[in-house]
């Protein structure tokens, strides 16, 4: 484990595995700590050095007391610079968006996979409301984080209510709590993506490094077709359906395919 400071001043933690080939970094999503990533980060090491680390706010990292989309975007470079050799990048979900939009601002990338961020594109699911971070903001302000996650979870997900209640007798429900002041930034972060409309067309026009765009074949139908949606913004892109997976995908699923895009620039 070693620690990285970013421009701000905040410390960043991050875990080494392995120490062969590339550089992969990995981006955690909502609620995640690194623990999440941990399994993939095992599999991807016998190939390359993975870093994998705590987004600001989380698990072992410090947090500011400003959040802005671009201290996230440092915190990555900061990481970026302590490796040697060419990164790639791997963001899952949230992190997704938030290594893309790295990427679109500048960071040193060479490739990048991405695996179902959760934008709304169209009708299959509601919107995101659009007082969601302000109220968010407020929730997590009156220091109420299983209501923060709750409202995450409903409103961000679209999960029905009912499905609430089985999750919050599972040891996860304590994790997602430590990390529900995160949320508002989560918020932040997607911003417009997940108004039901279509994607920007300039938005990541300066992405031009190889990007894979990872959905589950069995997950929901609004983030196969935004990963199907962002894979048409350019020939840089290349969707890619994992058959069998959701939106928690198997890391002995994901390994592969990341492997030989890294490698070869081919997901399979």
């Amino acid at each position: 484990m070693f620690k990285v400071v970013s421009s701000d001043g905040t410390y960043i933690a991050c875990e080494r595995h392995g120490d062969v080939g590339r550089t992969v970094i990995l981006v955690g999503g909502t609620l995640m700590t690194r623990a999440r990533h941990a399994p993939l980060a095992s599999l991807l090491a016998h190939d390359f050095t993975v870093i994998n680390y705590d987004r600001r706010g989380r698990g072992d990292s410090g947090d500011g007391p400003v959040y802005d989309v671009q201290r996230e975007v440092d915190d990555l470079d900061a990481v970026i610079e302590r490796a040697a050799g060419p990164v790639s990048l791997f963001g899952m979900s949230s992190g997704a968006a938030l290594a893309l939009e790295a990427v679109a601002r500048g960071s040193a990338v060479s490739s990048l996979a991405l695996y179902e961020p959760p934008f709304v594109v169209d009708g299959t699911r509601p919107p995101l409301p659009a007082d969601y971070v302000d109220r968010m903001r407020e929730i997590v302000g009156r220091g109420e984080m299983a209501e923060a996650v709750t409202y995450f979870l409903t409103a961000g997900l679209g999960l029905p209510g009912e499905a609430i209640a089985g999750i919050r007798d599972t040891p996860v429900w304590a994790a997602w709590e430590a990390t529900a002041p995160t949320l508002p930034y989560d918020g932040r972060l997607m911003g417009d993506t997940m108004s039901g409309r279509p994607l920007p067309a300039d938005r990541w026009s300066a992405v031009i490094v190889p990007v894979l765009v990872g959905y589950g074949g069995a997950g929901e139908a609004y983030m196969a077709n935004a990963a199907k949606e962002l894979a048409c913004l350019g020939d840089n892109y290349t969707p890619h359906s994992f058959p069998g997976q959701g939106h928690k995908i198997d890391p002995h699923a994901l390994a592969p395919v990341l492997t030989s895009f890294f490698t070869t620039g081919r997901p399979v």
